[in-house]
C-alpha cells in the first residue's frame, strides 16, 4: 500500500484536539483514541512487537532489527490530532491528478478557489497528483501524513531486503495544542535518537524551534446600566481591546518571518463584565522570548495601577524550548537525515520551525529529536494539500535512515 492511500484512510478519523479540556485529560477529545486503536491493529499485522495504545491514547510499538549488527535504535514519531483551528470532521478530500497549474476549485457549490496567484507553493508542483480538501475542512496531513510515512516505511521493511536495527514507533495525542509531549515514555520508548516527521515542504529538515509560551488574558469589569454608567462602568471590552492595543501591533504573524518572533492573539471572548483574551508567545531566541513574556507583565502592571488592583489577571505557561541546545551535540543525526534525503532524490532544506514539535519537548527529556518533512503545505486551513509524490518520497527518505550502514 502507498503512503497516500493509508493517507486517505487515517483523515477518515476526526481526531482534533480540544485546547479547552483539563490538562489532567488525556487524550483531550476521547475519538483520538479511535485511531490510536486502529494503529495499533494495523502495526500488529505488520510485525511489531508490543504494539499497545497506554491509557493516555499514546501508540507504541517496535519492529525488531533483522541484523545480528549492534547498532542504535532509531525512533520514528508522528502525532494523530490535527488542530482545533480549523474542522477536522467530515473531510472529503479527492486528488487533483496531474496538477496543470491553474486554478483549483475545491468547491464548486460555495464557490471556494485555490488559486497559485495567492498560495504560491502549488506553481512548483505542476504535473503531479495533489490531495486537497473541499473548502470546508482542513485535511489532516499535519499529522496524519506523518504517520501515513512511517507505517508505509514499515511495511516496506518487511520484505527483508534492507538490513535495519530495532525501530521504536511512536504516535502521540494532543500535540497542536502543545500537550504532544506530556506522558510520552521517553524510557520505554528506548530509542536512542528520534526524528518526528511532522513538518511541511518536502525537504525540509529542522532542528531548530520557537521557545513558545501561552497566555491567558483575564479582565475584569464594572457592567452598569448605560444610562448610569459616567465614571462608574468599566467595560472589560474595552479594557481588553486597550490591552492588545499596547502590544507591539508589527510583532503578530501577519508582519514576521524566518527567525522573527510574535504574539498572536488567538481567542477572545466576554462581555462588559468579563473578557478573556488567550495568546501564544514565540521568540527562537531566548533573550527576546523573554522580553515579549515581561511585556505582558507590565501592560497587566500598568491597567491594574490605571483601572485597580485585579482588573487584569495574566497567567502565562512556558510551553517549550527551542531544541538547538540539545540537538547540536549530535549533529550526525542531522548529517544522517541529510544523506537519506539526498539518496532519495530530495534535497535537503535545514530551517528554523517557526512552531514547534514534540520533538522539541523530547529533546529536553532526553531523547534528541530533530524534525523531517511530510511533504505537506497550508497546515490548520481549508487549503491543506499534499502532493501524493511528496508522500512517496518521504517513505524512501525514511527508508534510507533506518537502513544499516
Amino acid at each position: 500500500m502507498r503512503a497516500y492511500e493509508r493517507f486517505l484512510k487515517y483523515v477518515a478519523f476526526d481526531t482534533t484536539s480540544d485546547e479547552s479540556a483539563p490538562e489532567s485529560v488525556c487524550p483531550s477529545t476521547e475519538k483520538q483514541k479511535a485511531l490510536a486503536k486502529a494503529l495499533v491493529e494495523e502495526m500488529k499485522e505488520l510485525g511489531l512487537t508490543d504494539a499497545r495504545m497506554d491509557e493516555y491514547g499514546y501508540v507504541y510499538g517496535t519492529l525488531p532489527a533483522n541484523c545480528e549488527e549492534k547498532l542504535p535504535v532509531i525512533g520514528l514519531i508522528s502525532h494523530m490530532d490535527t488542530s482545533p483551528s480549523a474542522s477536522g470532521a467530515g473531510i472529503k478530500p479527492r486528488i487533483v491528478e496531474h496538477y496543470d497549474g491553474g486554478d483549483i476549485v475545491l468547491n464548486e457549490e460555495k464557490q471556494i478557489v485555490m488559486s497559485p496567484a495567492q498560495f504560491e507553493s502549488l506553481r512548483d508542483y505542476k504535473g503531479k497528483d495533489l490531495i486537497v480538501t473541499d473548502g470546508t475542512t482542513l485535511l489532516g496531513a499535519d499529522d496524519k501524513a506523518g504517520v501515513a510515512e512511517i507505517m508505509t516505511v514499515l511495511e516496506r521493511l518487511g520484505d527483508g531486503e534492507v538490513r535495519h536495527g530495532k525501530i521504536a514507533v511512536g504516535f502521540t495525542p494532543d500535540e497542536e495544542i502543545g500537550r504532544g509531549a506530556d506522558r510520552f515514555d521517553v524510557a520505554h520508548f528506548g530509542a536512542d535518537y528520534a526524528y518526528t516527521v511532522d513538518g511541511g515542504k518536502l525537504g525540509e529538515l529542522e532542528y531548530e524551534n520557537f521557545n513558545a509560551a501561552a497566555a491567558m488574558v483575564t479582565v475584569n469589569g464594572v457592567n452598569i446600566h448605560p444610562g448610569d454608567a459616567k465614571n462608574r462602568m468599566k467595560n472589560a471590552l474595552l479594557m481588553g481591546i486597550e490591552f492588545n492595543s499596547m502590544l507591539p501591533p508589527n510583532e503578530i504573524p501577519a508582519c514576521t518571518e524566518g527567525y522573527e518572533g510574535f504574539h498572536h492573539l488567538s481567542h477572545m471572548e466576554g462581555d462588559e463584565e468579563k473578557t478573556v483574551l488567550r495568546y501564544i508567545i514565540r521568540d527562537h531566541n531566548m533573550e527576546k522570548f523573554t522580553e515579549k513574556k515581561s511585556r505582558f507583565e507590565k501592560v497587566a502592571g500598568y491597567l491594574n495601577e490605571k483601572y485597580g488592583d485585579n482588573t487584569v489577571e495574566l497567567t502565562l505557561h512556558d510551553s517549550y524550548f527551542n531544541m538547538k541546545e540539545k540537538i547540536e551535540p549530535h549533529m550526525f543525526i542531522i548529517e544522517k537525515a541529510k544523506k537519506a534525503m539526498e539518496d532519495a532524490g530530495v534535497e535537503p532544506e535545514i530551517v528554523a520551525i517557526r512552531g514547534g514539535t514534540d520533538g522539541a519537548r523530547l529533546s529536553f527529556m532526553g531523547l534528541p529529536c530533530p524534525n523531517l518533512s511530510t511533504g505537506g503545505h497550508n497546515f490548520h486551513g481549508r487549503f491543506e494539500y499534499i502532493p501524493v509524490q511528496s508522500m512517496d518520497s518521504m517513505v524512501e527518505v525514511l527508508r534510507n535512515i533506518v537502513k544499516a550502514q
